[in-house]
């Protein structure tokens, strides 16, 4: 197990240089600044991507997230679907064949929704969701979707790439939505349950078929977060984690500091260890604190050296030591 930074929108100097002095070996770049025309990433910008993160001794482990229009007819069944599903098979064998063994997702065409934030410890800020609040928010795309026909658009999606992706050797993670709600704008939020996540998983029996595993989102639901950690790590299924924690679970929850929310943080850790995760844990969310930075700094370091106290916590224990 090991600790990466991701939430980088851009493989800046100054990002890669905090990433190397606060102890990561991997990046995860979440990809919002980058150049996409014809809806595609192109091989030779991310060859670029990967030498400059190589350049400070870490690893480009994973990309996160390609602008929405780049798939949202695929997830909406629209009348580009076709056109999309193609430029997404030339993006992905891109960044399979630019050395970057994993692409993390989403399906969530409304993105993340939150509601007036919370003041938490020591007057931090933290975002916040109420789904009464969000009720009487319109639809986002003209109309109300069905389960079933969201449904028929992912699998639709996962039949298609998912021997693509074996194909290239790269492995293909899904972000849980967030919040795991019901329905969000009128779209159905698919993944947002235990349950949802097995089905998903058997659309194709394939190590390409995984989970970007946002533990933060995976604790908002209305499961047993450590009983899912243990089900999808067992299975090889989690790629990586945004190892966050929150107040509690739907309908209404707060973001936290990692050891300040309702999961035990250790207690997870040791779960990820026991079942042989070998992949890497990013902090993810953080509150504001004062004198942070908008990107936050102080709070990624304080969550990282967290995550890094725990590693080794588990894994002497793990070694008799």
């Amino acid at each position: 197990m090991r600790a990466g930074f991701g939430q980088f929108a851009e493989a800046t100097p100054e990002y890669l240089q905090f990433a190397s002095q606060y102890g990561a070996t991997d990046v995860l770049l979440n990809l919002i600044n980058v150049p996409g025309l014809g809806g595609r990433l192109e091989l030779s910008h991310l060859v670029k991507l990967r030498a400059t993160v190589e350049e400070w001794g870490l690893k480009l482990t994973a990309l996160e997230n390609v602008p929405v229009s780049f798939y949202d007819q695929i997830m909406l069944g629209g009348p580009r679907r076709d056109e999309q599903v193609e430029n997404m098979i030339v993006t992905i064998r891109n960044i399979a064949r630019a050395g970057i063994p994993i692409f993390g997702y989403n399906w969530m065409p409304s993105a993340v929704w939150r509601t007036p934030p919370k003041v938490i410890r020591g007057g931090a800020i933290a975002a916040a969701f109420d789904e009464e609040t969000s009720k009487s928010l319109p639809f986002t795309h003209g109309r109300e979707y069905s389960e079933e026909e969201m449904w028929a658009n992912l699998e639709y999606w996962i039949k298609i790439i998912t021997p693509i992706a074996e194909e290239e050797g790269i492995r293909l993670g899904i972000h849980p939505c967030d919040p795991p709600v019901e329905t969000l704008g009128g779209i159905p939020q698919l993944l947002r349950s235990f349950d949802s996540y097995k089905r998903l998983i058997e659309i194709c029996p394939s190590d390409a078929n995984a989970i970007e595993f946002c533990q933060g989102t995976f604790s908002q639901m209305n499961d047993d977060i450590y009983e899912m950690i243990r089900y999808f790590g067992e299975r090889n299924k989690i790629l990586y984690v945004h190892f966050r924690n929150v107040s509690g679970q739907v309908p209404s929850f707060h973001e936290e500091f990692v050891n300040t929310g309702y999961v035990d943080m250790y207690r997870a850790m040791k779960i990820y260890h026991e079942v042989g995760f070998d992949g890497f844990f990013i902090d993810d969310h953080v509150p504001h604190t004062t004198g942070d930075t908008a990107w936050g700094h102080r709070g990624r370091a304080f969550a990282s050296g967290y995550i890094q106290g725990l590693i080794e916590a588990v894994s002497k224990q793990g070694d008799g030591v």
